[in-house]
């Protein structure tokens, strides 16, 4: 089964193709980092109208890419939901229109299923079950995973997800957006040891998630410096220390708690080099075997939806006949295919 998958839930329009015999064929990702950057975070709107300009150029140029005619297409999958509503229902508009148009069936795809399955498009995919971490901009999950569908959430953030933490972080801090990526850079500048971080709700049993408390932190921190460029790069390396070191913990404890023994990290702060660092060496020290998906489908890409919708469309799972798109949607409502 050869499938196009199309993803454009928040600020980028990802596409690509995934064939079940032969793999990921094609996939091309436009990300508009620089639209919004001049706000300093996304703007829904101008987000939902740049996926309307680039879509379908991205769509014709993955099936050139990949070598591939619409007759060869036997299944379309999109990007259903969570996400901006705008964004979401440029993606679903697109894909039933093109579904209709080819006469072939259309998949909707919850974002975090994809980001969950998307190490499974790696040379040595882990097999289920498995414990996920899921963190990226909005989510901070773990998720017991028995299989496609068979989803246990053991854990989330009770308020700020860990990216968002990074993003609001970066800003208090002046730099750039995306704040994530700008911070993990200036946090190698920083000196070990000035400043002393929580790990918050490590003290207590339970797998929940709480940042909101260590951009307090990092307001107060600064305000005893004088600001300067390595002041930022201590509270930096602090606070990415102690985002990293709280997300190990809780991922030990999951691992405990379920007996597993696979780890798998996905979504957007997976790409973050520390995290990757201390979990291996978790994992080395513990005994699991831990997976990440390649860097480049650490962040939203068309690829994971291709893949995940695939994997609905072979398991026979009936797609809508209505157009799907949801702001906001637990990843517990989701069944087996």
């Amino acid at each position: 089964m050869r499938v196009l998958g199309i993803e454009t839930s928040c600020d980028e329009t990802g596409v690509a193709v995934f064939d079940s015999d032969l793999g990921l064929l094609g996939h091309a990702l436009y990300s508009q980092v620089a639209i919004h950057a001049e706000y300093g975070g996304v703007v829904p709107e101008l987000a939902s109208r740049d996926h309307i300009r680039k879509l379908i150029p991205l769509i014709r140029e993955i099936l050139r890419a990949s070598q591939s005619t619409k007759e060869q297409i036997d299944g379309i999958a999109y990007t259903a939901g969570p996400g901006l509503i705008g964004a979401l229902l440029v993606g679903a508009a697109v894909a039933r229109s093109l579904a209709w148009a080819w006469q072939i069936p259309v998949m909707p795809v919850h974002h975090m299923e994809g980001h969950l399955l998307a190490p499974l498009l790696e040379p040595d995919p882990p097999p289920f079950p498995f414990v996920a971490l899921l963190v990226s901009g909005g989510h901070t999950q773990l998720i017991r995973v028995e299989g496609i569908g068979q989803y246990l959430t053991l854990g989330e953030s009770l308020d700020d997800a860990a990216g968002e933490a990074f993003d609001k972080t970066a800003k208090m801090l002046g730099l750039g957006y995306p704040g994530g990526p700008t911070l993990a850079k200036l946090a190698d500048e920083g000196y070990a040891g000035r400043f002393a971080f929580p790990r918050p709700m490590t003290d207590r049993p339970g797998l929940d998630f709480s940042f909101s408390g260590l951009k307090t932190h990092t307001v107060t921190t600064l305000a005893t410096t004088t600001g300067t460029r390595q002041d930022k790069a201590d509270i930096a390396r602090e606070f990415q220390e102690a985002v990293v070191d709280t997300l190990v913990i809780k991922c030990r404890r999951a691992l405990k708690v379920t007996g597993y023994k696979r780890l798998v990290v996905a979504g957007g702060v997976s790409a973050n080099r520390r995290m990757r660092e201390q979990l291996i060496h978790a994992a080395q020290r513990d005994r699991f075997s831990v997976y990440f998906p390649r860097l480049e489908f650490c962040t939203d890409n068309g690829a994971m939806i291709a893949f995940a919708g695939c994997q609905r469309l072979l398991g026979e799972a009936t797609p809508p006949d209505e157009l799907h798109a949801r702001a906001r949607w637990p990843l517990d409502e989701l069944t087996p295919p």
